[in-house]
């Protein structure tokens, strides 16, 4: 045991190329194969240290699972199982998790589930508890989950900083989201940002995903731990980073501003995966540099079109689209883009199409309302979808009535050219004063009355824990105002929190506010 141990503890801090190269050594050898057969013969002689662990070794090292030495063994363990103390059974399950399905494989792994069901109260090592949560796995029944849960919970005060970063990951690898143990990782983490390797601070921030666990305040941290110290970091490690966050709708603004200065210093980096990453993040985000944003963009044209030889259709439209959401028109990528689409070279497979169509639509969208010859139309031709609103605009209905006093004061479900849809729409006075009925300003078409569009829009469409419309929301705003709408998005979520007097107030302050008829920067 101790052999096979400390081969494999050598063993593992070799490169993938040099194990692949040991590995045949070792398995070549004379001695191995002696020290195999006797491990053999004495298996069920062994004792239940001895027997875990060469397990392990063997697994690792590589010894085929469908062998009779690691079959053996597998038995035996089923055999001494009640015999295991914890340290054995969370090396055990480490090594299971490793190996494939087979019947004494999963006969055993049931069996160890049986038994740290029945072991967990004893259990106060956390080392050991996670190592379980991570070796159970999500496939654990949800009664288990909930029992290590609180045996965690049990020991959460002696919590170190090591394993703060582990229970992450455990709880990732079980797919179940604990706030009495995130939470207090989470701070852990925090208090020792400076010392997490890169590699753990992607890691952590996919653990988050997995979960569905939003800490602004962890994000926070983590990515003021990467702007301050992102001049030791490879310009590929900082896109990781962000792409991690733009999977979460978290906006690290300061890190982006300086990335988007690093693409400009230096864009040469950006082969076609990066520069497809790179403008997925910022147009989802909808991030654009406080400084050179134009140089940002420009640099940004110029390395996608020196990737047009080798890009793929949907690739092209991809970064096209990504582009527009932003209000940049690539105009040589968009070119060979409308080229391939009226050779219909875009026609994908089902799965895809739909997808593709939508994109398409929007960058031709894009092409007309934010080109700069574009002007803003005196009168646009819309249509009532019907007079029902949804459920979650029910609140905002009677909100507008109370305020309004009559439904001939506004519209709903309001149908705008280009496929895009208000939720209620408001008219006004050339002086903002007073709202108009919409019956009189229709019989009466005047270009001068001032249009106001309510868009409720879910907490998902921002990015997280502010009110940054993400990109596609931003371009939807940016169009509807240049169909001549003044638009005010609200987060139906908070609206719905809101007392009923709290709402009709709230929607007044948004009508007769100064803000509301601001128009947003023109075209980049």
């Amino acid at each position: 045991t101790n052999s096979l141990t400390m081969a494999w503890r050598l063993f593992k801090n070799l490169s993938e190329e040099q194990q692949r190269y040991e590995k045949q050594l070792i398995f070549e050898h004379p001695a191995f194969v002696r020290l195999c057969q006797q491990l053999l013969r004495d298996a069920r002689r062994m004792t239940r240290g001895d027997l875990v662990f060469s397990l392990h070794a063997l697994v690792n090292l590589g010894v085929p699972q469908n062998t009779l030495l690691v079959q053996t063994l597998v038995r035996v363990c089923q055999e001494k199982l009640n015999q295991l103390d914890n340290r054995c059974i969370s090396v055990l399950a480490t090594t299971l998790a490793g190996m494939d399905k087979d019947k004494n494989v999963s006969a055993l792994q049931a069996g160890l589930q049986l038994l740290v069901e029945q072991r967990i109260s004893s259990i106060r090592d956390i080392f050991i508890l996670q190592n379980l949560m991570r070796c159970l796995g999500k496939d654990a029944p949800v009664f288990l989950k909930k029992k290590l849960e609180m045996a965690v919970v049990r020991e959460i005060d002696g919590l170190t900083f090591p394993n703060a970063l582990r229970m992450f990951l455990a709880l990732a690898a079980m797919n179940y989201c604990s706030l009495p143990i995130l939470n207090p990782c989470s701070k852990k983490i925090q208090e020792n940002v400076h010392d997490i390797p890169f590699r753990q601070l992607i890691l952590i921030l996919e653990a988050c995903y997995t979960l569905q666990y939003r800490n602004v305040k962890l994000f926070s941290a983590l990515a003021d731990y990467v702007n301050s110290t992102a001049y030791l970091w490879d310009k590929r490690q900082i896109i990781l980073f962000l792409s991690a966050c733009e999977t979460l709708a978290f906006q690290p603004t300061e890190l982006l501003d300086i990335f988007a200065e690093k693409v400009t210093e230096d864009p040469d980096f950006l082969n076609l995966k990066n520069l497809l990453i790179v403008l997925r993040v910022y147009s989802r985000l909808n991030h654009v540099p406080q400084v050179q944003k134009h140089l940002f963009f420009e640099t940004l044209h110029s390395c996608l079109n020196k990737c047009l030889p080798q890009i793929s259709n949907t690739e092209l439209l991809k970064a096209v689209y990504s582009l527009g959401i932003l209000g940049y028109l690539p105009h040589r990528a968009l070119d060979e883009l409308l080229q391939k689409d009226s050779k219909d070279e875009l026609t994908l497979s089902d799965d895809l199409k739909e997808q593709n169509t939508v994109m398409l639509h929007s960058v031709k969208t894009c092409m007309e309302l934010d080109s700069p010859s574009f002007t803003k139309p005196a009168f646009v031709l819309t249509e009532n979808l019907s007079s029902l609103v949804s459920l979650n605009l029910r609140k905002a209905q009677k909100a507008l009535i109370e305020l309004l006093g009559d439904e001939n004061m506004f519209r709903q479900n309001v149908q705008l050219p280009y496929r895009y849809h208000i939720d209620f729409e408001i008219r006004m006075d050339p002086d903002r004063k007073k709202v108009l009925p919409i019956a009189a300003t229709d019989d009466h078409p005047d270009s001068r009355v001032q249009r106001l569009a309510f868009l409720f829009a879910p907490v998902s469409a921002f990015c997280l824990g502010t009110t940054h419309p993400q990109g596609k929301l931003a371009m939807k705003k940016r169009h509807i105002n240049k169909l001549g709408y003044h638009v005010i998005l609200i987060q139906n979520k908070k609206f719905q929190e809101m007392k009923n007097e709290d709402a009709v107030e709230f929607l007044k302050r948004k009508i007769y506010s100064e803000d509301a008829f601001s128009f947003p920067e023109a075209t980049v």
